[in-house]
């Protein structure tokens, strides 16, 4: 059997439950040649990359895993995707809103770090609040604003999916949903974009269900939190922050719901929202505009505005 070809590396900053989590699923792809984990406490990142390491022969990857402490960016230097998952995770009760000011003198530190060891990265952001942060983290890189992307849509779409899937006891495989606008409380999930083996939603779902499937789809992540009582969900954020990371290292062209820079598209400008975008190499290629119904699209341009004066305030943080 020919030997896989691995090529470049990713850097993942954050060795919490997300942060690890996101590592392992990257390294068992077994498609970059290095994983790099980072977190400010010493020892943690190379413990977590001892232990992965360790699972190779087991589950058959070769990707090597490398674990940086004590806040350090060396052998990060260099990486073809950093996936900045550092930042105070919520706690019941608390919106994501919550933790815009402790969060982002985290991420901006994090994004200068980057913007000097890897100028030429894509960045994968996962801190929250999401949109903002990803503003910010391109403020703070100074990065081409195709190149620092948000990930949410792809979890918020999979939450939805898996909930319609719960709802009518088919297989996830069958299901198709999409969520675009901000990862929070004006989140549009497009009910006119799903389907269920091929038929439209509206079809095999009467509208008060397709509602309640709607809301908690937008309040997905306060369910995990509330469920947990300490910390936040990782299981289904790593897996879509490392689908991001696999698409940008294959050049795939792969079409996503991502938080990218909007310009024109649905009316829209000069804000980070959840749209669907194709990925590459470069980051987003493109924004994929698709249909909406008026009222969805009524939605996206008010989740736009919603967020435009947050993205606006991060600058200052």
């Amino acid at each position: 059997m020919a030997e896989r070809a691995r090529n470049g590396k990713v850097t993942v900053v954050g060795a919490g439950f997300y942060g690890s989590t996101t590592a392992l699923r990257l390294a068992e792809y077994d498609l970059f040649e290095t994983v790099v984990l980072t977190d400010i406490v010493e020892g943690k990142p190379e413990g977590l990359a001892l232990d992965i390491n360790q699972s190779r022969p087991i589950e058959g990857f070769e990707t090597r895993v490398v674990g940086v402490g004590g806040g350090s960016y060396e052998g990060t230097e260099g990486s073809d995707v950093v996936v900045i998952t550092a930042g105070l995770p919520r706690k019941p009760g608390m919106s994501r809103m919550d933790l815009i000011e402790t969060n982002a003198g985290i991420v901006r530190s994090v994004a200068e770090n980057v913007a000097q060891t890897s100028p030429d990265a894509v960045v994968i952001v996962v801190s929250n609040p999401l949109d903002e942060m990803t503003a910010l983290a391109q403020l703070a890189t100074g990065f081409p604003k195709a190149r620092v992307m948000g990930q949410a849509g792809m979890l918020d779409t999979a939450r939805f999916s898996n909930n319609v899937a719960e709802e009518l006891g088919v297989p996830v495989a069958s299901v198709r949903t999409l969520t675009l606008g901000s990862h929070g409380d004006t989140m549009v999930p497009v009910p006119s974009r799903c389907t269920v083996d091929g038929k439209p939603l509206s079809d095999v779902l009467p509208a008060d269900r397709i509602a309640h499937l709607v809301d908690r789809t937008r309040n997905g992540g306060a369910e995990v939190v509330a469920l947990l009582k300490t910390g936040s969900a990782y299981y289904a954020p790593s897996a879509a922050a490392a689908r991001m990371a696999r698409a940008v290292i294959e050049d795939s062209g792969a079409v996503m719901p991502v938080c990218a820079w909007v310009d024109g598209e649905y009316g829209i400008s000069g804000v980070y929202l959840g749209v669907e975008a194709e990925i590459g190499r470069g980051g987003v290629r493109k924004v994929v505009e698709g249909d909406l119904s008026d009222s969805e699209l009524a939605g996206l341009r008010e989740a736009a505005e919603a967020v435009r004066a947050k993205q606006a305030d991060v600058a200052d943080l």
